[in-house]
């Protein structure tokens, strides 16, 4: 018997979750739980971390678990190596729904970074108005330029203080659009956005009207990952779970 396991938390999960649950499939859809309101699953849910790989391995042992789907953030980087790690150790297979990264086109002004360290470098010295778009978990370290205005947007309040002297603050859940984003950067005075290539139409709305007004982005690249299947795809990853109806209806 089949009985899959879907590390999720983005939006391409939850179709997966959907599609699955139409089909009667014996599926668990797990999450982080970082959100305090999280979207409802049609799936029975989990929340919370596994305990490193071997952690996810004994999971997966006890729950009797013979399919992994890592359709996790393409920057939850310690996840899918931790996936890999625990299905090499129990030997079931693995596939990745992973969005395909956006890719620069012309009007783009990107600076294309590897990590947060050096996205921070590549900020000026001079303040300005610096649109965070990378979630709450890697924020701090842009406190060593505490001359800039930052801008974040969270789907939650935050628990404590922010540490900057000087914060905007936006708590809003997208998908967001074109025309929203171009408000919000005109209202503001953005100058300067820093975001993470997540790929997809959800979050892209930010990269077109940062074209749209000629803004530069301070763009970081996806982390390295394990070799693995992956598939952009929810329609590939129901029929790599063995699942036969006519998957485009």
């Amino acid at each position: 018997m089949m009985r899959a396991l879907i590390l999720g938390g983005t939006s391409d999960a939850n179709l997966l979750a959907d599609a699955a649950a139409r089909a009667g499939l014996d599926a668990i859809y797990s999450y982080a739980g970082r959100t305090r309101a999280p979207i409802g699953q049609s799936l029975p849910t989990r929340i919370g971390g596994f305990g490193g790989a071997s952690g996810l391995a004994e999971y997966i042992r006890r729950e009797g678990i013979t399919h992994l789907v890592d359709a996790t953030h393409p920057f939850a980087a310690e996840m899918s190596r931790n996936a890999v790690a625990a299905c090499e150790a129990t030997r079931i297979p693995l596939i990745a729904l992973e969005r395909e990264p956006w890719a620069k086109t012309p009007g783009d002004n990107w600076i294309e970074v590897a990590d947060i360290t050096c996205a921070v470098a590549v900020l000026p010295e001079n303040p300005a108005r610096v649109f965070l778009a990378i979630g709450r978990q890697h924020i701090e370290v842009f406190s060593t330029k505490p001359q800039h205005v930052y801008t974040l947007r969270f789907v939650d309040p935050p628990d404590g203080s922010l540490p900057f002297p000087d914060v905007d603050l936006i708590v809003s859940r997208g998908p967001f659009n074109l025309a929203g984003e171009m408000e919000m950067m005109r209202s503001r005075g953005i100058e300067w956005i820093v975001a993470r290539n997540s790929g997809g139409t959800g979050a892209r709305a930010k990269i077109d009207a940062a074209r749209a007004f000629g803004l530069p982005v301070v763009m970081l690249s996806r982390p390295e990952l394990p070799g693995r299947l992956r598939t952009e795809r929810v329609a590939e990853v129901m029929q790599w779970l063995g699942h036969r109806t006519c998957l485009g209806a």
